[in-house]
């Protein structure tokens, strides 16, 4: 990926723990690596297509004026943050923040934090079989809409399924989306068990019958396995509610651990 590097912005704002901190202010030095793709700026010669960096440098250097954190770690992660929102061209962003005047009553040169942070891509699993099935999909796709650090991007379509693991039970309704996120995948997760209880999901039987459904099935390549989450969705190969809505908004997506299409395994699915 492309970088537009910013260096060392100076402002002065008030930041800090202590109150002559706040009160009094103390300078700041912003470094920023922008990932962008200058391709298309490059070839054409128009800033429009690129991200330009006098605005990146006065946006930051009026949040760092308006408003006031305790901590430089809350400064750095709400300032990436703003401007992952803000500038749409913008996948990524590698920020510094420096402080040369910490006071810690001894000599040092300067105190910083340096995170990344960007823009991931999830594919979410939705799934009822209680109740109004069609609505209660629909308004988990309205809410992850809503959400300021989400951008939902392709929703397939709706389809009846056969129960799995509980048969005893009304047909489910199924599809899948495409969210691009801020958030971690532990943020996410929570995010998503707050949407299934707003729509008065109850996790009661594993399997069971349930309002409303959401499962993390991949995000960007990522392997993870823990007691509470796992990631590829385990289930993925086994289920075809999951890859037959998966299949229409991502059919090349590979799975990062069998190393298969979504399609292929639809395909060796639909064959066994």
């Amino acid at each position: 990926m492309d970088k537009i590097k910013i260096q060392n912005l100076e402002v002065y704002c008030n930041h800090g723990v202590f109150p002559e901190e706040t009160k009094l202010g103390q300078k700041f030095l912003i470094s920023a690596v922008l990932y962008t793709d200058t391709r298309e700026a490059g070839l054409t010669d128009q800033l429009e297509r690129s991200i330009n960096y006098g605005e990146v440098s006065h946006f930051m250097k009026e949040y760092m004026e308006n408003h006031t954190f305790k901590l430089i770690e809350a400064v750095v992660e709400n300032l990436a943050k703003e401007l992952l929102l803000h500038f749409s061209l913008l996948t990524q962003v590698k920020l510094e923040i420096k402080k040369p005047w910490a006071p810690i009553g001894l000599p040092l040169d300067t105190v910083s934090i340096e995170i990344t942070r960007g823009w991931h891509r999830a594919y979410i699993a939705l799934g009822s079989n209680m109740g109004d099935k069609e609505e209660y999909l629909t308004q988990a796709v309205e809410a992850l809409k809503e959400q300021e650090s989400c951008r939902v991007g392709r929703v397939s379509d709706f389809i009846v399924t056969e129960p799995y693991g509980v048969t005893d039970q009304d047909k489910f309704l199924n599809g899948a989306a495409e969210v691009m996120t801020l958030l971690t995948p532990f943020e996410l997760l929570d995010m998503l068990h707050g949407i299934e209880q707003e729509a008065g999901r109850k996790r009661m039987l594993r399997w069971g019958p349930r309002t409303l459904d959401l499962d993390i099935l991949f995000y960007d390549d990522l392997i993870l396995d823990t007691e509470t989450l796992q990631i590829p969705h385990i289930g993925i190969p086994l289920r075809d509610f999951v890859l037959l809505p998966m299949a229409q908004i991502a059919p090349y997506f590979r799975h990062p651990v069998l190393g298969r299409t979504v399609a292929e395994l639809k395909e060796a699915l639909t064959k066994n």
